[in-house]
Order: C-alpha cells, then sequence, then structure tokens
C-alpha cells in the first residue's frame, strides 16, 4: 500500500468514526433528509472499515504466530495460514478504496423512448418498459409512473417512471442502472408485418439518478409552465379537466409534462422532480467534458446515439455490445431477468476502474 493510498485510508477511517457518532445523536434524526444522507454515507464507508480491521487483525495474528513459532514449531503452519489469507484481504480493501460513483445509492428517473420504425418501435419501448419494471419488482424497489404516451395499438412512444430503492447499503438504484441509457434495438417480426419478415427498429433510453430539492436550484423565473387535458392512448381524452403540466426550461430548452397524477398540483410536483433530475444529469455530464481527468465510473458517458444492444427474437438472444455479453435467454430478459447482463458491465467497469488505479 502507497503512501497516499494509506492516507487515503486513514482519512475515511477517521470519517466512519466520526459518523458513528454523529448517528448515535438523537438530534440529527430530527432532520430525515440529513439523516439518511449520513446514512448513506456511513454505508458506503462500513465495508472499508471492516476490511481494514480484518486486515490489520491478519498481520497482528501473523506476527504473533511467527514469533510463537521460534518457541513451538506448531505455531508455523498457523504463520503460512494467516499468510496466505492476506493478498486477497490486500486486494479486497485495494478494490474497496477505488473512487467511486457518488450516485451508486441514489434513486432513478428513467425515459423509454420510441425512435425510427413507427409502431413497432412504439411496442418495443413497451416491452423495454415492462422489462425494468418487472426487474424493479424483483429487485424489491419500488416504481412510479410519472408519464406515458400510448401509440394506437397499446405500445409506448415515451414514458417517465421514477424508481426507488429500499434506501439500505451503499448501492441503490443507480448503482444497477446506470449503463442502460443508450439505443436498445430490437430484431423480429412485428406484429404489424403480414409476409413474416424481420425487421429491426430501436428504442431510447435515458437513466439519471433523481435529484434531491437541495441539490439543483431551479428559478421559477426560468420556467414556463403549460397546462392542457390529460390524454391516453391514441389521443384520447382521460380527463374532463386541464390538470396536465409541461414544464419548459428557458435557459437549457429541457421540456418535462407529466399528466399520470389527480392534480395539477401533483403533475406539477412531479414534473419538477422529473426536471431537477434532467438538469442535474446535464450538469454533470458538462462538467465531465470539462474535466481533463473526469472519470467515466462518476458519470455515465454512454454516447446515446450508440446501439448499445440488441434483443434479436428469432434466436431467444441477447447481445450488449461494449463489453461482448451474448445470451440466449432473452425471454427471461425481458420477463426481468437482467442480472446476467448487468454483472457483466459492472465487472467490465470495475477491470477498467482497476486498471486506471494501477
Amino acid at each position: 500500500m502507497t503512501r497516499s493510498v494509506a492516507e487515503s485510508l486513514d482519512a475515511l477511517l477517521a470519517e466512519h468514526a466520526e459518523l458513528e457518532g454523529r448517528l448515535a445523536d438523537p438530534d440529527v434524526h430530527s432532520d430525515p433528509v440529513a439523516a439518511r444522507k449520513l446514512g448513506r454515507r456511513y454505508a458506503e464507508l462500513a465495508p472499508i472499515a471492516l476490511t481494514a480491521r480484518e486486515l490489520d487483525g491478519l498481520r497482528s495474528d501473523l506476527a504473533a504466530a511467527k514469533e510463537l513459532a521460534k518457541e513451538d514449531s506448531s505455531f508455523a503452519e498457523e504463520a503460512d495460514e494467516l499468510a496466505a489469507r492476506i493478498p486477497s484481504v490486500e486486494a479486497k480493501l485495494t478494490e474497496l478504496l477505488l473512487p467511486r460513483d457518488p450516485h451508486d445509492s441514489a434513486d432513478v428517473v428513467m425515459e423509454i423512448k420510441s425512435g425510427e420504425g413507427g409502431e413497432e418501435s412504439a411496442l418495443f419501448a413497451g416491452d423495454l418498459l415492462r422489462m425494468y419494471l418487472r426487474f424493479a419488482e424483483r429487485q424489491g424497489w419500488r416504481t412510479e409512473l410519472l408519464d406515458e404516451v400510448r401509440s394506437d395499438l397499446n405500445g409506448h412512444k415515451d414514458a417517465t417512471v421514477a424508481i426507488k430503492g429500499r434506501g439500505e447499503g451503499p448501492d441503490g438504484v443507480w448503482a444497477k442502472l446506470k449503463f442502460e441509457g443508450g439505443v436498445h434495438r430490437v430484431q423480429r417480426v412485428p406484429v404489424t408485418e403480414s409476409q413474416g419478415r424481420i425487421h429491426t427498429s430501436a428504442a431510447g433510453v435515458l437513466v439519471y439518478p433523481e435529484a434531491e430539492d437541495v441539490e439543483v436550484e431551479i428559478d421559477e423565473k426560468d420556467l414556463r409552465v403549460d397546462v392542457f387535458r390529460s390524454s391516453g392512448k391514441g389521443g384520447q381524452s382521460v380527463n374532463t379537466t386541464d390538470s396536465a403540466v409541461r414544464i419548459t426550461h428557458l435557459p437549457t430548452g429541457v421540456v418535462v409534462s407529466c399528466q399520470n397524477e389527480r392534480s395539477q398540483l401533483q403533475n406539477k410536483a412531479r414534473a419538477m422532480q422529473v426536471l431537477r433530475s434532467r438538469l442535474q444529469a446535464i450538469a454533470e455530464e458538462q462538467a465531465a467534458q470539462n474535466a481533463s481527468d473526469a472519470r467515466r465510473s462518476q458519470i455515465r458517458t454512454v454516447d446515446r446515439s450508440e446501439r448499445i444492444r440488441t434483443y434479436n427474437f428469432p434466436e431467444n438472444r441477447i447481445s450488449d455490445h461494449r463489453v461482448n455479453y451474448k445470451a440466449y435467454n432473452l425471454d427471461q430478459v425481458l420477463d426481468g431477468d437482467l442480472d446476467g447482463v448487468l454483472k457483466a458491465l459492472a465487472e467490465a467497469d470495475r477491470a477498467e476502474r482497476l486498471g486506471q488505479q494501477g
């Protein structure tokens, strides 16, 4: 362990001890937002503290066993066993000390948009929405559909969903889904195809960490708020009042709409939630572009024009082109079993970060 890494470890262990003391103070929990942030940071540091203590214990036991082995050879075997365990614990600690994505514990907002391909693209976008909802259900997460625009065949031209984790541990929804942003391509025979020919179409997925109110400041003067009547499939009105809300952030041109809540006030609150997250993502992407030492692990930099994944129905195959992942369980994936492809993406990211650290 280099001197700089040792100093970093000492600082993190000191922070862990300080957080432990603060979280034991009842006054801290009078502010739930602040307490939650402290708790998440404490959960991030806990594995580091635990592994560091394990390593210190092994080294201390090894030193004692070597000393005892000088007088009693039976301790030599124990010393060898302890020495053999130390490298794996050191490697684990090194990995834990790698720079983390600051949003790994965050919830996310996900947008799914149909692309070229007309009705088939909208149907595929609907398949993707169901896939992520089923995956969230398997994880025990909560989902909230903030906005949707249906197509004539009940696909989705556009859908926005908030996905919230259980709030426990250092890794939240973002840690799992942060690599899902990009263009997803489908190859299959559309329901609208009478000749049985395979078509290729695509849908786009945008995913970004959900911003908390304190993270993004929005000036009301920079907003244009329009209200309109909610519409359902094929433009059919589903509400007799103008309760749907569209918010335009004038400086950036970002437009967010929400129509799934019953009241105009609720729809505006949900739309502001999405807007904050969009603006935070834009600001961080700009910062990453401007910083020469910006790490990919700290901000998703997937080119949204790039086709990141293909869903091939005739072969029941899913392929992720970024990590050369391929599996023949597409039916299970679309039912929410994303563990295989997400694990491959996470391992590739881990390997890259370890390489950069070295």
